[in-house]
């Protein structure tokens, strides 16, 4: 099959012949019609991932057709419409029994702790347990656009972060997280203030239902124009970016018992952000994480999609062939563009 491949950290991947995988016996093989690019896979590129080991093909956020199945897979068959939560549980540990296996002690990651999508078949691990059925309204490219940043952001607004109708919510970057989350919370009845370094990107922002947008770039205190608008600070604040600097501003812009929930990763030289902790204290503040989504909540978020009160297609924004993946994903550090980017050409 023809796959993306780099063989040294940071060095440019090429578009190569490699094997075809085979599904292990809980797992199937996929035919990839659409995967998106990520800042994730960038990281990964990189050498942000410890999971990542050379030769690797990456790509995370996927959608296409079961090509075939394990001997224990007994949910899915040849022909079948799916998609897949970018990390996978096992099914069998303390974390995936009690509901949570977006922290699964043995997670499976396909883009990270094996081979990925950037390619024309990709093998997903302990699919009976995190294969998530397609409806046929639902075109490829929306779908693998919410593998990672759309469901992430999901479970940041709705499940961590708590978000409720009338309350004020912060996003601080606006790439394919931030508006994900602007779009979910603005949906949930919030109100949205979106946080940007362009007019650009703040545009788009206020399409996808935030009220009010802070340029970063121009405004001398980030924390304090947030607060000014909201009269007193976001109830719940999202990190959709990854930085020192956004990080800090998403908890100080807090008001007294607001949530921070940090979506954007925190890695290489970024790795050990300053954090208010006098105010953490002092106001209560509660600060989560976010790291995908079980594959069994998809069903509420895809209800939303249903009824048009979620439209994560307005999201997708280039269409790529596999061949222009290699420059797009060592561009990704760049923030060019406007929504995600997904290949739909292999």
């Amino acid at each position: 099959m023809k796959a993306v491949l780099f063989e040294q950290f940071g060095q440019p991947p090429r578009v190569q012949n490699v094997p075809d995988p085979a599904p292990s016996t809980e797992g199937v093989v996929i035919k990839v019609e659409a995967t998106g690019l990520c800042r994730s896979d960038w990281h990964g590129w990189m050498g942000h991932d410890p999971d990542v080991v050379l030769p690797h093909v990456p790509g995370h956020e996927l959608a296409g057709t079961v090509l075939a199945t394990g001997s224990q897979v007994t949910r899915w068959k040849k022909g079948d419409r799916v998609t897949v939560p970018f990390v996978g549980g096992c099914g069998h540990c303390h974390e995936c029994n009690s509901g949570n296996h977006q922290v699964c002690e043995q997670q499976f990651q396909p883009g990270f702790t094996a081979w990925g999508s950037f390619a024309e078949y990709v093998a997903v691990d302990y699919a009976d347990t995190n294969l998530v059925a397609l409806p046929e309204e639902l075109d490829f490219a929306t779908a693998a656009s919410l593998g990672c940043r759309f469901v992430t952001s999901f479970r940041a607004i709705v499940d961590q972060g708590r978000v409720k109708p009338g309350e004020w919510v912060a996003v601080h970057g606006c790439g394919g997280v931030g508006l994900s989350a602007i779009m979910i919370a603005s949906a949930m009845g919030a109100n949205v203030i979106a946080v940007d370094l362009t007019d650009e990107k703040l545009a788009f922002a206020r399409q996808m239902g935030a009220v009010a947008t802070v340029n970063a770039r121009a405004a001398a205190d980030v924390v304090g124009a947030v607060k000014e608008i909201t009269g007193g600070g976001a109830h719940v604040s999202v990190d959709a970016l990854g930085h020192p600097a956004t990080c800090f501003n998403s908890i100080a812009n807090l008001r007294r018992r607001g949530r921070h929930v940090q979506i954007g990763l925190m890695v290489g030289e970024h790795a050990h952000a300053p954090v208010p902790m006098a105010q953490v204290i002092a106001h209560e503040l509660e600060i989560y994480g976010s790291h995908g989504m079980q594959a069994f909540r998809y069903r509420d978020m895809m209800n939303m999609i249903r009824t048009g009160k979620l439209t994560p297609e307005k999201l997708v924004g280039k269409h790529l062939s596999l061949d222009e993946a290699p420059a797009a994903l060592m561009a990704m550090d760049r923030f060019e563009g406007l929504g995600i980017s997904v290949v739909t050409r292999f």
